[in-house]
């Protein structure tokens, strides 16, 4: 009846948090005792309706409560099941609990991530939740596709290992053949150069990504320094990403960089066609009248705040383009609008609600 525990993370105002009310947007919220027979049984029903079912929960916690996938699709044949765990469905670690974070450290992220003289830092973000996310949804959306030819769901296994493995994809190859083990190389972009954070005068920083031969050019003709195309060292982007040449090459950048102040150094180097941008904080995002153009910064009607401000919808779909239907609601706010949609009454429903099976707000 408390919730998910996404409901005290992040921050609050007073006992509302502001990451429920834009996590749990657009959604219904039932709050539901699965571990009751009569919990169990009013979820099969609404189970019966779905298209997709998403559950997170530990591999086998699932077919405890009788809820299957075995016994789902006998009720529901066309259902897409959506698992998301630490370690997948099988295998010999599959019964081990894992957040995004232990994910990483096992995914052989977290040994990339920082500088090389420091211990492994982290990302201060969920990314590889979120990454898990739009590998779950292309699932998702694969299997209804598949499902328009054969009328059958299936389920869709996503790990959040694997997540975090996949971005180690170009070092999977390397190490086999030529036994090459990647370390951190702080702000750089592995073997390509220059494409890292450089220092301005007014103590900020600036990143410059100049991956492209072409591009390379046209920074080095900003900077007026045009040995820079000639010296072996940097001539090609094989050169360049060779860790001594990378280290030299960015301290001839950050040099040059270092004598003008963030503003001015974007501006000259987006005349110059050379893919830059100032490090953003929350601050500047909501100054940025690009992110304002492109709805990315969106008033949600809140009923204890008047509003709060969310991320905006991604992707943008031309001809249906999303939306935010609501903001996050409290717990079991629609639990008896649920409810009667699967044929309850409000007898029934106060009847449940006095066992504990339900909560309703």
């Amino acid at each position: 009846p408390e919730g998910d525990g996404v409901r005290q993370m992040g921050k609050h105002v007073d006992d509302v948090s502001l990451y429920a009310a834009t996590i749990l947007r657009g959604k219904k919220s039932i709050a539901l005792d699965l571990k009751s027979t009569e919990g169990r049984v009013l979820a099969l029903e609404l189970i019966k309706q779905a298209d997709i079912l998403v559950e997170n929960n530990r591999p086998g916690v699932m077919e405890r409560l009788g809820l299957g996938y075995e016994r789902l699709s006998v009720v529901n044949p066309g259902l897409v099941m959506v698992r998301i765990s630490g370690y997948g469905q099988d295998g010999p670690y599959a019964d081990r609990p894992g957040y995004g974070a232990i994910c990483e450290a096992f995914g052989g992220v977290r040994h990339m991530t920082g500088d090389p003289d420091r211990p492994p830092a982290r990302v201060a973000l969920a990314t590889t939740d979120y990454l898990t996310f739009v590998y779950a949804a292309f699932g998702a959306v694969m299997s209804i596709h598949e499902r328009s030819r054969t009328g059958l769901g299936q389920v869709v296994d996503v790990a959040l290992y694997e997540t975090a493995f996949s971005q180690m994809e170009p070092y999977v190859p390397a190490f086999e053949k030529l036994g090459f083990i990647p370390k951190r190389v702080g702000p750089n972009l592995p073997t390509m150069a220059p494409n890292s954070l450089y220092p301005t005068a007014d103590s900020n920083w600036i990143l410059i990504a100049a991956n492209s031969n072409a591009i390379y050019a046209r920074l080095v003709n900003l900077m007026q320094q045009p040995e820079l195309l000639t010296d072996t060292r940097f001539a090609s982007i094989r050169s360049r990403g060779e860790q001594k040449n990378m280290s030299a090459l960015d301290a001839i950048i950050g040099a040059w960089t270092r004598q003008y102040e963030g503003e001015l150094l974007e501006a000259m180097l987006r005349s110059a066609s050379v893919p830059a941008s100032r490090v953003y904080t929350i601050s500047d995002i909501y100054k940025d009248p690009h992110f304002e153009a492109r709805d990315m910064l969106v008033k949600v009607p809140h009923p204890v705040l008047g509003h709060t401000t969310q991320a905006g919808v991604v992707p943008k779909l031309s001809r249906t383009p999303g939306s935010i239907s609501h903001t996050g609601p409290e717990i079991g706010a629609d639990t008896r609008a649920v409810l009667q949609n699967i044929g309850l009454d409000a007898t029934q429903i106060e009847a449940l609600i006095k066992k504990g099976i339900i909560n309703a707000t």
